[in-house]
Protein backbone atom coordinates (compact mmCIF):
# COMPACT_ATOMS: atom_id res chain seq x y z
CA UNK A 1 0.00 0.00 0.00
CA UNK A 2 1.25 3.44 -0.94
CA UNK A 3 0.35 5.75 1.73
CA UNK A 4 1.62 8.76 -0.44
CA UNK A 5 -1.29 8.28 -2.11
CA UNK A 6 -4.66 9.78 -1.14
CA UNK A 7 -6.84 7.55 -3.53
CA UNK A 8 -4.94 4.49 -0.99
CA UNK A 9 -4.67 6.69 2.07
CA UNK A 10 -8.76 7.46 2.60
CA UNK A 11 -10.22 3.55 2.69
CA UNK A 12 -7.35 2.94 5.39
CA UNK A 13 -8.65 5.71 7.40
CA UNK A 14 -12.55 4.63 6.64
CA UNK A 15 -11.12 1.88 8.64
CA UNK A 16 -9.95 3.75 11.36
CA UNK A 17 -12.77 5.46 12.12
CA UNK A 18 -15.48 2.73 11.96
CA UNK A 19 -13.05 0.77 14.28
CA UNK A 20 -12.89 3.82 16.80
CA UNK A 21 -16.60 4.45 16.79
CA UNK A 22 -15.75 7.90 17.92
CA UNK A 23 -14.51 11.28 16.61
CA UNK A 24 -10.69 11.08 16.50
CA UNK A 25 -8.15 14.19 16.08
CA UNK A 26 -5.74 14.11 13.07
CA UNK A 27 -2.51 14.11 16.07
CA UNK A 28 -4.22 10.51 16.81
CA UNK A 29 -4.61 9.12 13.41
CA UNK A 30 -1.44 10.36 12.78
CA UNK A 31 -0.04 8.31 15.53
CA UNK A 32 -1.28 5.19 13.60
CA UNK A 33 1.74 5.71 11.71
CA UNK A 34 5.35 4.20 12.07
CA UNK A 35 7.27 7.12 11.58
CA UNK A 36 8.80 6.25 8.55
CA UNK A 37 5.63 5.67 6.91
CA UNK A 38 3.95 8.30 8.22
CA UNK A 39 2.07 10.16 5.40
CA UNK A 40 2.59 14.45 5.19
CA UNK A 41 -0.18 16.38 6.91
CA UNK A 42 -1.17 17.49 2.63
CA UNK A 43 -1.52 13.49 2.03
CA UNK A 44 -3.89 13.24 5.08
CA UNK A 45 -6.24 16.25 4.41
CA UNK A 46 -6.74 15.25 0.81
CA UNK A 47 -7.26 11.70 2.00
CA UNK A 48 -9.90 12.81 4.20
CA UNK A 49 -11.53 14.71 1.53
CA UNK A 50 -11.80 12.44 -0.66
CA UNK A 51 -13.17 10.18 1.64
CA UNK A 52 -15.35 12.68 2.38
CA UNK A 53 -16.64 12.62 -1.22
CA UNK A 54 -17.15 8.71 -1.23
CA UNK A 55 -19.62 8.90 1.31
CA UNK A 56 -22.14 11.25 -0.91
CA UNK A 57 -24.68 8.22 -1.95
CA UNK A 58 -23.86 6.19 1.08
CA UNK A 59 -25.69 5.76 4.52
CA UNK A 60 -23.03 7.20 6.45
CA UNK A 61 -21.07 10.67 6.04
CA UNK A 62 -17.93 12.23 7.17
CA UNK A 63 -18.44 14.89 9.63
CA UNK A 64 -15.77 17.04 11.71
CA UNK A 65 -16.73 17.85 15.08
CA UNK A 66 -15.00 19.63 18.18
CA UNK A 67 -12.63 16.01 18.85
CA UNK A 68 -11.98 15.30 15.51
CA UNK A 69 -13.95 13.66 12.45
CA UNK A 70 -16.47 10.88 12.71
CA UNK A 71 -18.53 8.52 10.34
CA UNK A 72 -21.79 8.48 11.14
CA UNK A 73 -25.19 7.81 10.03
CA UNK A 74 -26.86 10.16 8.10
CA UNK A 75 -29.76 12.09 10.39
CA UNK A 76 -32.46 11.09 7.96
CA UNK A 77 -32.05 7.51 8.64
CA UNK A 78 -32.47 7.78 12.41
CA UNK A 79 -35.91 7.24 12.76
CA UNK A 80 -35.20 3.36 11.71
CA UNK A 81 -31.68 3.04 12.81
CA UNK A 82 -32.87 3.69 16.51
CA UNK A 83 -35.12 0.87 16.32
CA UNK A 84 -31.57 -1.21 16.85
CA UNK A 85 -32.01 0.07 20.48
CA UNK A 86 -34.70 -0.26 23.08
CA UNK A 87 -34.10 2.38 24.88
CA UNK A 88 -37.16 5.29 24.77
CA UNK A 89 -36.31 7.96 22.34
CA UNK A 90 -34.47 10.97 23.92
CA UNK A 91 -36.60 13.59 25.17
CA UNK A 92 -35.27 17.24 26.54
CA UNK A 93 -38.04 19.03 28.75
CA UNK A 94 -38.32 22.72 28.16
CA UNK A 95 -36.53 23.74 31.63
CA UNK A 96 -33.53 21.30 30.06
CA UNK A 97 -34.00 23.32 26.50
CA UNK A 98 -34.22 26.71 27.81
CA UNK A 99 -31.21 25.86 30.52
CA UNK A 100 -28.55 24.31 27.58
CA UNK A 101 -29.72 27.19 25.08
CA UNK A 102 -28.96 29.89 27.65
CA UNK A 103 -25.30 28.52 28.53
CA UNK A 104 -24.80 27.92 24.73
CA UNK A 105 -25.01 31.24 23.50
CA UNK A 106 -24.61 33.19 26.73
CA UNK A 107 -21.74 31.61 27.95
CA UNK A 108 -20.35 32.05 30.33
CA UNK A 109 -22.98 32.19 32.49
CA UNK A 110 -24.02 31.57 36.14
CA UNK A 111 -27.23 29.59 37.71
CA UNK A 112 -28.50 32.84 38.86
CA UNK A 113 -28.21 34.84 35.16
CA UNK A 114 -30.32 31.89 34.06
CA UNK A 115 -32.59 31.97 36.53
CA UNK A 116 -33.03 35.65 35.70
CA UNK A 117 -33.70 35.03 32.30
CA UNK A 118 -36.34 32.39 32.97
CA UNK A 119 -37.74 34.01 34.94
CA UNK A 120 -38.28 30.60 37.77
CA UNK A 121 -35.39 28.62 39.41
CA UNK A 122 -33.21 26.02 37.48
CA UNK A 123 -33.28 22.69 39.12
CA UNK A 124 -30.44 21.43 40.71
CA UNK A 125 -31.21 18.13 38.16
CA UNK A 126 -31.10 19.64 35.28
CA UNK A 127 -27.39 21.11 36.39
CA UNK A 128 -26.42 17.81 37.54
CA UNK A 129 -27.37 15.97 34.25
CA UNK A 130 -25.79 18.60 32.14
CA UNK A 131 -22.36 18.16 34.01
CA UNK A 132 -22.98 14.24 34.23
CA UNK A 133 -23.36 14.36 30.72
CA UNK A 134 -20.32 16.52 30.36
CA UNK A 135 -22.29 18.84 27.96
CA UNK A 136 -21.15 21.81 30.25
CA UNK A 137 -18.65 22.47 32.74
CA UNK A 138 -17.57 25.14 35.35
CA UNK A 139 -14.85 27.51 33.54
CA UNK A 140 -14.61 30.05 36.65
CA UNK A 141 -16.73 31.98 38.91
CA UNK A 142 -18.42 35.76 39.61
CA UNK A 143 -16.79 37.82 41.19
CA UNK A 144 -19.98 38.91 43.22
CA UNK A 145 -20.85 37.81 46.73
CA UNK A 146 -20.93 34.14 46.90
CA UNK A 147 -18.61 33.63 43.87
CA UNK A 148 -21.37 31.91 41.98
CA UNK A 149 -19.87 29.11 39.11
CA UNK A 150 -19.67 30.08 35.88
CA UNK A 151 -20.44 27.61 33.28
CA UNK A 152 -19.85 26.59 29.76
CA UNK A 153 -20.34 24.01 27.26
CA UNK A 154 -17.39 21.01 26.42
CA UNK A 155 -16.39 19.49 23.26
CA UNK A 156 -18.42 16.56 24.66
CA UNK A 157 -21.47 19.00 23.49
CA UNK A 158 -20.45 20.07 20.24
CA UNK A 159 -19.62 16.60 19.39
CA UNK A 160 -22.85 15.69 20.38
CA UNK A 161 -24.80 18.02 18.53
CA UNK A 162 -22.24 17.73 15.37
CA UNK A 163 -20.55 21.21 16.03
CA UNK A 164 -17.30 21.40 14.98
CA UNK A 165 -17.23 24.97 17.32
CA UNK A 166 -19.64 27.43 18.67
CA UNK A 167 -19.66 29.49 15.64
CA UNK A 168 -21.51 26.65 14.40
CA UNK A 169 -24.73 27.93 16.25
CA UNK A 170 -26.95 28.51 14.55
CA UNK A 171 -28.21 32.17 14.86
CA UNK A 172 -31.69 32.63 17.09
CA UNK A 173 -33.07 35.02 14.73
CA UNK A 174 -32.55 32.53 11.87
CA UNK A 175 -34.37 29.93 14.06
CA UNK A 176 -37.72 32.10 14.85
CA UNK A 177 -37.50 32.23 10.69
CA UNK A 178 -38.02 28.68 10.03
CA UNK A 179 -40.76 28.55 12.24
CA UNK A 180 -43.09 31.78 12.62
CA UNK A 181 -44.66 32.32 16.13
CA UNK A 182 -48.20 32.59 16.43
CA UNK A 183 -49.93 36.05 17.34
CA UNK A 184 -51.81 35.81 21.29
CA UNK A 185 -52.60 38.31 23.49
CA UNK A 186 -52.15 35.69 26.30
CA UNK A 187 -48.94 33.67 26.00
CA UNK A 188 -50.17 31.60 28.62
CA UNK A 189 -53.14 30.75 26.87
CA UNK A 190 -51.18 29.82 23.65
CA UNK A 191 -52.34 26.55 21.74
CA UNK A 192 -49.86 23.98 21.95
CA UNK A 193 -48.74 21.94 18.99
CA UNK A 194 -49.93 18.58 19.19
CA UNK A 195 -46.48 16.78 18.46
CA UNK A 196 -44.90 19.63 20.69
CA UNK A 197 -47.51 18.91 23.72
CA UNK A 198 -46.58 15.03 23.45
CA UNK A 199 -42.99 15.94 23.31
CA UNK A 200 -44.03 17.82 26.78
CA UNK A 201 -46.13 15.57 28.36
CA UNK A 202 -43.83 12.79 27.71
CA UNK A 203 -40.85 14.77 29.23
CA UNK A 204 -39.46 14.04 32.68
CA UNK A 205 -36.55 15.63 34.87
CA UNK A 206 -34.13 11.80 35.04
CA UNK A 207 -35.13 10.12 38.68
CA UNK A 208 -31.66 10.03 40.54
CA UNK A 209 -29.19 7.16 38.88
CA UNK A 210 -31.10 7.37 35.76
CA UNK A 211 -28.62 8.05 32.79
CA UNK A 212 -30.55 9.83 29.64
CA UNK A 213 -30.15 7.80 26.11
CA UNK A 214 -26.85 9.26 24.42
CA UNK A 215 -28.52 9.47 20.60
CA UNK A 216 -26.84 11.94 18.06
CA UNK A 217 -28.74 14.45 17.32
CA UNK A 218 -29.29 18.28 15.79
CA UNK A 219 -28.76 21.12 17.69
CA UNK A 220 -30.69 23.05 14.84
CA UNK A 221 -33.59 20.75 15.72
CA UNK A 222 -33.43 21.02 19.54
CA UNK A 223 -33.28 25.18 19.80
CA UNK A 224 -36.54 24.83 17.08
CA UNK A 225 -38.21 23.20 19.16
CA UNK A 226 -36.89 25.54 22.62
CA UNK A 227 -38.02 28.66 19.90
CA UNK A 228 -41.41 27.26 19.51
CA UNK A 229 -42.06 26.73 22.87
CA UNK A 230 -40.98 29.60 24.29
CA UNK A 231 -42.10 33.21 22.51
CA UNK A 232 -39.95 35.75 23.57
CA UNK A 233 -36.94 34.63 24.58
CA UNK A 234 -34.34 37.57 25.80
CA UNK A 235 -31.57 37.75 23.30
CA UNK A 236 -29.67 40.49 24.61
CA UNK A 237 -27.67 39.71 27.61
CA UNK A 238 -25.33 42.58 27.50
CA UNK A 239 -26.39 43.81 31.13
CA UNK A 240 -26.04 40.41 32.75
CA UNK A 241 -21.97 39.70 32.04
CA UNK A 242 -21.16 43.71 31.32
CA UNK A 243 -17.81 44.36 32.04
CA UNK A 244 -17.14 40.93 33.21
CA UNK A 245 -13.58 39.35 32.31
CA UNK A 246 -14.07 36.21 30.33
CA UNK A 247 -11.62 33.39 30.71
CA UNK A 248 -8.29 33.48 29.58
CA UNK A 249 -9.06 30.34 27.34
CA UNK A 250 -12.54 31.53 26.68
CA UNK A 251 -12.68 30.21 23.17
CA UNK A 252 -11.10 26.76 24.35
CA UNK A 253 -12.52 26.64 27.31
CA UNK A 254 -16.27 26.82 26.23
CA UNK A 255 -15.81 24.29 23.68
CA UNK A 256 -13.97 22.30 26.13
CA UNK A 257 -10.76 22.53 25.81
Amino acid sequence: MNLTEPRELAPLLEAFLLAFGKPQSLERLYELFEEAERPEPGVFKKALELLGKSCDKRAFELVEVASGYRLQIREKYAPWVGRLWEERPQRYSRAMLETIALIAYRQPVTRGEIEDVRGVAVNSNIIKTLLEREWIRVVGYRDVPGKPAMFATTKAFLDHFNLKNLDDLPPLAELREMEPEPIVDDLDDAPVPAHLQALADASAEPEEGEELPRDETSFRSLLVELDSMEQGLKTDFDDLIEDEAEPDDQGGSAAGG
